[in-house]
């Protein structure tokens, strides 16, 4: 009873602090993507290794550089988004009545062809959806100034922050576990970017050249949002597909673009994101594809979008932590994908 006493009150406190959590954690977010890019930057310039170069400065001056182009990098992804994206997002959602309607035409049309009966209860309320999106992109927007502050104070004490783990009045053994539960996230964390980065640039790519020989306007801004949406567990993948589907309805009068842009994305989306991903991301991870599923719906409930988004990083974090501790092996064990779970002694 102690127990989902503790529980609870962790959920109830992870969502009366949603206003909290949510902004640090698109900051940590941005913080790693940032110094994964600078990274590779570092990597394919000249004199890799500080130890390679004749001049210090030099390096140093390398590592500034590379950091520079990351936040370039990101600084040019957010640009698009506000330029490009943002402005057909907003004419979609002001059309959404006129979509709801043909919708339910639509509807009615296709129940008749194949003779079941229609009901209007079944038809999804796109008015509503994309009010309940909107208020939760609007209120994450709103917390921008305080995912910039964030990001700041990541960046000045990344460097220090190894000096404080290893300054933690910790015992040999407890010290290298933390070490070791740190590294593993680390190394989760980028096989799961490389993986899905992969799968949805495959399925931005394939979906562009479907939509290019379809003649539907806006093919890359459409194949950049699949691109995005991806990232997010199964219902991204609809959500993907619903608006080049839903803007293919309102600016077409005719039927067949809408109707070939239905078939070739959710071609697209049954195989990079209803086959391959699964397959892949369980396989790279040692995930189940259930705990992924449950994961994204609870937190979708608890932080909205966001909590989807970041759905699969909080499972990798919470599978390699479990794993470590005897108490919390079990937790691990289901959440892996063939029951097999990284060995504790392993940090030992």
């Amino acid at each position: 009873m102690h127990n989902v006493i503790t529980v609870l009150a962790i959920i109830f406190c992870l969502w009366i602090g949603r206003s909290l959590f949510i902004p640090l954690l698109v900051a940590t977010f941005l913080w790693y993507l940032m110094n994964a890019i600078a990274a590779y930057y570092r990597r394919i310039m000249p004199c890799y290794r500080d130890n390679a170069c004749s001049y210090k400065h030099l390096s140093v001056a390398y590592d500034w550089l590379s950091k520079i182009l990351s936040v370039l990098t990101v600084g040019l992804f957010l640009y698009l988004f506000a330029t490009q994206i943002k402005p057909m997002l907003w004419e979609l959602y002001n059309a959404t009545p006129v979509l709801q309607q043909k919708l339910l035409v639509f509807s009615q049309f296709i129940s008749n062809k194949i003779g079941i009966g229609f009901d209007i209860n079944l038809v999804p309320n796109l008015p509503q959806i994309a009010s309940i999106i909107g208020s939760s992109l609007a209120g994450l927007a709103t917390s921008t100034g305080m995912v910039i502050i964030y990001l700041i104070f990541m960046f000045i004490e990344q460097k220090a922050f190894a000096k404080k783990i290893d300054s933690l009045p910790l015992s040999k053994i407890k010290a290298k576990k933390l070490r070791y539960i740190l590294t593993s996230i680390d190394e989760n964390m980028k096989k799961f970017l490389f993986t899905k980065t992969a799968i949805s640039a495959a399925t931005g790519v394939t979906s562009y050249i479907l939509l290019k020989i379809i003649g539907l306007e806006y093919a890359s801004v459409w194949a950049f949002i699949l691109f995005l949406l991806n990232y997010i567990p199964t219902i991204g993948s609809i959500l993907a597909c619903a608006l080049p589907i839903a803007y293919a309805l309102i600016s077409h009068d005719t039927w067949h673009v809408p109707v070939f842009t239905t078939i070739a994305l959710v071609f697209v989306e049954t195989v990079f994101g209803n086959i391959l991903d699964p397959k892949i991301t369980g396989r790279t991870l040692n995930l189940s594809s259930l705990a992924i599923l449950i994961n994204l719906v609870f937190w979708g409930m608890l932080w909205g979008p966001a909590g989807m988004f970041f759905s699969v990083p909080i499972l990798v974090a919470l599978y390699v932590t479990t794993a470590q501790f005897e108490s919390t092996r079990w937790i691990a064990t289901l959440l892996s994908a063939d029951g097999k779970i990284p060995d504790e002694t392993q940090s030992d």
